[in-house]
């Protein structure tokens, strides 16, 4: 993509004004951040979802993901960074505390794990809605395997306040209203897709993996060896997000529409809604046989694979798509960022600033509609930055044309430390211009990447990856156990875990319905239509 420059410095004139700037500085963001729990020899922990931490079902801000040994922490939105990170500290610290032994293992790519068997899948209590979240677990693993669903990784939650979406409605001639602060945020996600290969560029840090992770895959991939078991590609970024990780065959077919929303939802309702010749041998309810939830191409709506997806945050057993035909466009949910190795809680402030000049310029930038020619161009450069990001040799293709990399970040970056200074200004700061700079350099030395730093520290001592992330483990272990509580202390999650558990017995007695009903009536239940 081109950036018409003049109509972007336009917006940046426009938005130094003292109602945007103050609109800007109440910009908030969440944390999602994804962690297997290991034991201290470096395999997979085989323990319960650990009882101080509480209710996996219920709890605000500690549960599970895919697995009983997967971690997420989960934060709630806040206008400061800082508080953001004052307070993922503080879960990190009181889960190392509270897990015995246990570490937290700081890599996306998993730990050694013998057989896919070994990776025990969550339960969240004995509740329909507790069996439902199994259930779509069981999917996962028939569907893609458990060791995929193994991978972890760092979901950044932002959004601009109803103030600024007021007044970019005026400065752009527009009506202020929900329907248009959705459009707004749909430009956002295609300037994001368009570019979004530099995430993996810039925060890839999985360019090795253990060799038990390929057991049974096919694959085509060049892999050097290095240690006993170690495989890597020597210009990898994040094979997380390579064919190997996160993706989905059987969704790459599916044309999702990031140009408008009521596009997107039926697009995603379609899809949970086809059937799938490959996942038909699964059961799905058949006398009671429940190995996933339908046999549809996604189950629900959260299997959709994306790098970044469009969010409203949902009421007690309201499907995402509903939410979003209801309400609209809440926040947008950042996926493509590896586990920080180099941060005890796996992202660090840097990105953070980053991530909010990089999503700006995003939405400050022209944003055509997206057509598939193009859509499937960002997508190959995706493909083409996690396998090859720091080979000085890559091409990449802007709107047809070859450019390479650090060509095409010349002029990008060029963009940044214009919407950088504007976050500055309103911050009152000088953060954001520090950030872009920072991750500058690595644009001009992709040694210094997380990628090209791990694989240097693998292939320097002739180290497998488990060997490292272990060392990691136990160095972040002590780090964690030194923090200092700031917002909420060990009184206050064992507090959080007591209600949490009450909430989880509340709704395993509420239910009225067997399981059976219970599934058949969720998805039986017609969808949500506009202004309905």
């Amino acid at each position: 993509m081109t950036v018409d420059s003049s109509r972007f410095e336009a917006r940046i004139a426009a938005l130094k004004s003292p109602e945007f700037l103050a609109a800007l500085k109440d910009i908030k963001r969440g944390v999602e951040r994804e962690a297997l729990r290991i034991n201290p020899n470096g395999t997979l922990a085989q323990t319960p979802h650990p009882k101080p931490l509480g209710s996996a079902l219920t709890h605000d801000s500690i549960t599970t993901d895919f697995s009983e040994s997967l971690l997420e922490f989960i934060t709630p939105p806040e206008n400061s960074a800082a508080k953001t990170i004052s307070q993922l500290k503080d879960i990190h610290k009181f889960v190392i505390n509270n897990i015995g032994e246990e570490q937290i293992w700081p890599l996306s790519m998993p730990c050694f794990i013998e057989d896919e068997a070994d990776i025990p899948i969550a339960y969240f209590g004995e509740s329909n809605v507790g069996k439902m979240k199994r259930v779509y677990r069981i999917g996962l693993k028939n569907r893609y395997g458990s060791m995929m669903q193994a991978i972890a990784g760092v979901h950044f939650n932002f959004s601009l306040p109803e103030s600024f979406w007021k007044l970019w409605a005026e400065l752009n001639g527009k009506e202020y209203s929900q329907e248009q602060v959705s459009a707004d945020y749909f430009g956002l996600i295609r300037n994001y897709r368009r570019l979004c290969w530099l995430i993996p560029y810039l925060y890839g840090a999985s360019p090795a993996l253990c060799g038990s992770f390929l057991k049974g895959k096919k694959h085509a991939l060049p892999f050097k060896k290095v240690g006993k078991g170690t495989v890597y590609m020597p210009y990898a970024t994040c094979l997380r997000m390579s064919d190997l990780g996160y993706t989905s065959a059987e969704q790459s077919s599916l044309k999702i529409c990031y140009n408008r929303l009521d596009n997107y939802v039926k697009l995603l309702r379609d899809a949970m809604t086809t059937p799938s010749s490959r996942f038909s041998e699964f059961a799905a309810g058949e006398e009671g046989n429940y190995q996933q939830l339908s046999r549809n191409i996604i189950q629900i709506e959260n299997e959709l694979y994306s790098p970044i997806r469009p969010k409203q945050p949902t009421e007690s057993m309201e499907k995402p798509t509903d939410a979003l035909v209801r309400r609209g466009i809440s926040y947008i949910e950042v996926r493509a960022l590896d586990v920080n190795p180099f941060s005890p809680i796996g992202i660090s402030q840097t990105q953070f600033d980053f991530l909010d000049v990089f999503l700006v310029a995003c939405l400050l930038m022209p944003s055509a509609e997206l057509d598939e020619a193009q859509l499937k161009e960002a997508k190959e450069n995706m493909n083409k930055v996690v396998l090859e990001g720091r080979n000085p040799d890559l091409v990449l293709q802007n709107n047809g044309v070859d450019i390479t990399l650090p060509q095409w970040c010349a002029s990008l970056f060029h963009v940044f430390e214009q919407a950088a200074e504007l976050l500055d200004l309103a911050n009152d700061t000088t953060a954001y211009s520090q950030a872009v700079k920072a991750e500058f350099e690595k644009v001009k030395n992709p040694d210094i990447t997380p990628s090209g730093k791990l694989l240097a520290m693998l292939l320097e001592d002739d180290k497998d990856n488990g060997i490292l992330g272990l060392e990691l483990a136990q160095a972040y272990q002590a780090e964690m156990k030194s923090f200092e509580y700031t917002d909420t202390d060990a009184a206050g999650f064992a507090a959080q875990a007591e209600v949490s558990f009450s909430a989880q017995k509340e709704i395993e007695a509420s239910d009225t319905k067997d399981f059976d009903t219970f599934i058949r009536d969720y998805f039986a239940e017609a969808p949500a239509k506009k202004n309905a």
